[in-house]
């Protein structure tokens, strides 16, 4: 008899990782949630829970939106968190896919409450996204820093030790809530480029979705995403080049990201990219 819980290949999947991502301080041009939401629809991910957000947030600082559906009907929409589960096709591995609103208050019960629904689905593996402004260039590659307090993960997933001192938002504690509980986390931080900063930052998520791929060896469809990016490119250098202030500070800003580049090594890079390659070959003719 088949085991329902292998996976595709006849290897049984290993144990389940939990992403997520949260509107607000953490998600610069929204490009850490707009991924969740992506993975959410090419995973075809099944919603399973919903936290009270009485519990969470201030309602003044996220109100409830009112919608009216066709027949007329108002219903109060109220900012919350959600927890979605799907099957990796690849691996038959579950994932957890978390995304919500970065709460007002009980920031400890809130990470409480995410690590209970990830027990209940045997996380292993905690993934938190971020986005954040800074001063880098829309022309070049997305910069994107992957770190983790799990000594271990270091090593096998090529990120860095969790280094950053400061003001920290859910994200952070979330991370180092599951580091505490067990669980081996780690967190993706994308670089919008400031003077972009407003949603949507399409090729700042494909760069975080491009890492996903990474962390879990599982190709992600990517449908319209790069398209989407390209255009966003397209229209910044459109925008760019009718003032000249902002044409010389970006030219600033590439050249600072050049030099610093300038003397690293790119054959990781180049690796990463080829294994990429070959997942998502392996997975069309597989499909």
């Amino acid at each position: 008899m088949t085991d329902p819980q292998a996976a595709p290949s006849g290897r049984r999947p290993g144990r389940a990782v939990l992403l997520a991502a949260f509107e607000g301080w953490n998600d610069a041009g929204g490009a850490a949630t707009a991924a969740i939401e992506h993975l959410q629809d090419v995973w075809g991910a099944v919603e399973v829970a919903r936290l009270d957000p009485e519990e969470y947030h201030d309602f003044q600082v996220n109100r409830p939106q009112v919608t009216v559906d066709d027949d007329g009907k108002r219903t109060i929409e109220w900012p919350t968190t959600t927890v979605w589960t799907a099957t990796l096709p690849t691996s038959g591995r579950t994932v957890v896919l978390v995304r919500g609103i970065e709460p007002s208050m009980r920031w400890r019960s809130y990470c409480r409450e995410l690590l209970r629904h990830a027990d209940e689905h045997d996380v292993e593996t905690v993934v938190t996204l971020g986005a954040l402004l800074a001063d880098v260039p829309h022309t070049r590659p997305i910069p994107l820093t992957a770190t983790s307090e799990s000594v271990g993960l270091q090593a096998v997933l090529d990120v860095e030790p969790t280094q950053y001192e400061g003001p920290t938002g859910i994200v952070g504690v979330l991370q180092h809530a599951a580091a505490e509980h067990g669980c081996a986390s780690v967190s993706l931080w994308a670089a919008v480029p400031h003077y972009v900063g407003q949603p949507p930052s399409p090729k700042a998520t494909l760069a975080i979705l491009s890492r996903v791929e990474d962390l879990l060896s599982e190709p992600v469809p990517l449908g319209d995403l790069p398209e989407d990016a390209v255009a966003w490119q397209t229209g910044v250098d459109e925008l760019a080049s009718e003032d000249p202030e902002i044409a010389e500070y970006v030219r600033q800003l590439e050249e600072a990201k050049d030099t610093a580049e300038l003397p690293e090594a790119s054959g990781e890079a180049i690796a990463r990219e080829f294994e990429r390659y070959l997942r998502r070959r392996d997975d069309g003719r597989q499909g």
